[in-house]
């Protein structure tokens, strides 16, 4: 979870929302890391979940990312939340909760809806004050230079 708050903080370096996810195997070796590049590629599912989950298949050659835990600084959306079922992950960890957005368990519980073919662990609150502290501060500094520049 450490990592994911590492991409967290390069996303918000570069002007993005500072969420970072990291995906790793069965084996604890990472298979992806990143950060939200919504802004960067112009992309509106540039979220960190949706980067990791790409790049691991691509690495994996394979969409089924079976066995494998996606840590996360935020709670995932209802995009990502099914991005995940599709993929097959196995458990979700994540930091704090969203509950203008959250897929997961705030808004939606997309990954323990027994409707769907896949059903994911989930672990919620894991360094959730850290990942909350980055997006308060990164939202604070929007706020104060709109104030200012306005």
């Amino acid at each position: 979870m450490r990592i994911a708050l590492e991409e967290a903080e390069c996303a918000a370096n570069r002007g993005e929302v500072p969420v970072g996810a990291v995906l790793v195997d069965q084996d604890g070796r990472i298979l992806a890391r990143d950060g939200n590049r919504i802004i960067e590629h112009s992309d509106p599912a540039g979220h960190a979940e949706m980067l990791v989950l790409r790049q691991a298949a691509q690495v994996s050659g394979n969409y089924r990312l079976i066995g494998t835990t996606l840590y996360v600084t935020l709670e995932p959306c209802v995009m990502c939340a099914g991005a995940m079922v599709h993929a097959r992950i196995s458990r979700l960890v994540f930091g704090a909760t969203d509950p203008k957005t959250g897929g997961v368990v705030s808004l939606y519980q997309i990954l323990s809806d027994p409707r769907l073919n896949h059903l994911v662990n989930v672990e919620a609150g894991i360094l959730a004050e850290e990942s909350a502290m980055l997006l308060r501060v990164f939202f604070q500094g929007r706020r104060n230079r709109s104030v200012a520049g306005g």
